[in-house]
């Protein structure tokens, strides 16, 4: 018996009732596998089995032929299901407006009927290589994104990020204690679960305490626990803290916020491994390993007599200062996408990314909040997005700012300038030498040259 040959062809569905339009379809578009649904069951049961990459979609479909909602129906349901496909939607004589309101429904175009069957081939045409350029454009995103991960969870391109997180792995199988030093929303606690997942201490509990938002009369009890009875409304014992990682991780995030009197509590759980609970009566071993954060310059603070210089050098036995996401070149627009991806799937799936302009946008913005800004912009983007790409207006940035400041010696601003825009070509165009050479407009030859020249292969 023969084996039956695998159609290649690409699949186009076409939602339609009228028999002679879909017996015209057929015939009009042998280059694609023609798949025919008549009405809104059919025509998802194909999309759900057949996953076609563009559909056209009459909007007068029974049990409402005249009208339009039964259409809106179908195109709601496909949007939700496959954002991805590219939906062509059919409008009548008088019917404009209804095709218009598709569009912004998500429907990707729409035609006029009665139909130019050559006119809708080209639309047709437009639609799957839009699509195979935009599933391209994810796997790359995806694979990029994959490169970019360091230490679990950590998405960085930068040289001056992958330092410090290398750093962070050769200390991490140690027993030492790690003070994390930078700006508020850089990713301190992030790095800490990090450091904690490549330790031999990742079987035991990583937990987590801002300093900085428990008040000074409660901070004590978070930390070290207390006994039943050692305060008004304390009715059992409890564990603290540092108590709860034993075996495991505690991160201290704002250090410098601690106040005096548990300054001196902590040095001397530092100094003995020992803690007592409020009101208790023994002294408890407890092998917890402290990793803190700090904003704050601490030195400063020690010549003021705020911190005690005893407790920031067993703290800091290791420090690791970590750069602005300013200082991290191309990182902001690869955490753009990550967020994208994350947060359209949750809250909008119509959005796939973002336009040219907007990823020019993001890379041009100081982000003096750092990445947790980053995060919030992304978020309120993806929530306010009307089509399928993120605009520069749904960013709400404002007029766009250059970081790095100017430098006054020519050959020393020449390598700053070719740094940077190969930095932020190689961010744009995911990685792919041969676009990223196209946008500075040079050969590719000679990008390969400039990064070897500048240190930028990773």
């Amino acid at each position: 018996m023969a084996q039956t040959k695998t159609d290649i062809r690409p699949k186009l569905l076409v939602i339609e009732d009228d028999e002679g339009l879909q017996a015209q379809f057929k015939w009009a578009f042998d280059a694609y596998r023609v798949i025919i649904a008549g009405d809104r069951e059919s025509a998802l049961a194909a999309l759900r089995f057949e996953v076609p990459d563009v559909v056209t979609l009459d909007l007068g479909l029974p049990p409402d032929p005249d009208g339009v909602s039964e259409g809106f129906a179908v195109l709601d349901a496909i949007v939700a299901l496959k954002p991805d496909t590219k939906v062509i939607v059919a409008s009548g004589h008088g019917a404009r407006q209804s095709a218009l309101d598709a569009v912004a429904h998500g429907a990707y175009d729409f035609y006029q009927k009665p139909i130019d069957i050559e006119q809708l081939g080209l639309i047709v045409e437009r639609a799957f290589h839009l699509h195979a350029i935009e599933a391209e454009n994810r796997r790359l995103a995806e694979k990029v994104t994959a490169g970019a991960r360091v230490l679990g969870t950590m998405i960085t391109a930068a040289p001056e990020m992958i330092k410090v997180t290398r750093m962070i792995e050769r200390v991490a199988p140690t027993n030492v204690s790690v003070m994390l030093l930078g700006p508020s929303g850089c990713g301190k606690e992030l790095l800490a679960r990090g450091l904690h997942d490549a330790s031999e201490r990742r079987g035991g509990a990583f937990v987590a305490i801002n300093c900085a938002a428990i008040p000074d009369n409660l901070l004590e009890s978070e930390l070290f626990g207390h006994e039943k009875g050692a305060f008004t409304g304390a009715v059992k014992t409890t564990e603290g803290k540092i108590e709860m990682a034993n075996g495991g991780t505690l991160f201290l995030d704002e250090v410098g916020d601690l106040p005096a009197q548990l300054q001196v509590k902590l040095l001397w759980f530092l100094q003995e491994r020992v803690i007592e609970r409020i009101r208790g009566r023994k002294s408890l071993a407890v092998d917890t390993r402290i990793v803190c954060a700090t904003h704050q310059d601490l030195e400063t603070m020690i010549a003021a007599g705020t911190f005690r210089e005893d407790l920031f050098y067993r703290l800091a036995e290791i420090v690791v200062k970590i750069p602005s996401l300013a200082d991290r070149p191309g990182d902001a627009v690869l955490l753009a996408k990550h967020f994208v991806t994350r947060y359209a799937a949750e809250m909008n799936p119509v959005v796939t990314g973002f336009a040219p302009d907007a990823l020019a946008a993001i890379d041009e913005w100081g982000w003096p909040g750092n990445v947790r800004e980053l995060e919030n912009r992304i978020k309120r983007a993806v929530i306010m997005a009307d089509g399928r790409l993120i605009g520069p207006e749904d960013l709400d940035l404002g007029d766009v700012r250059d970081a790095d400041g100017p430098a006054l010696n020519l050959k020393t601003a020449r390598e700053q300038s070719d740094r940077r825009m190969i930095r932020k070509a190689l961010a744009r165009s995911e990685g792919n030498v041969s676009l990223t050479a196209r946008l500075l407009g040079i050969s590719r030859p000679t990008l390969y040259d400039l990064l070897k020249q500048y240190d930028l292969q990773n």
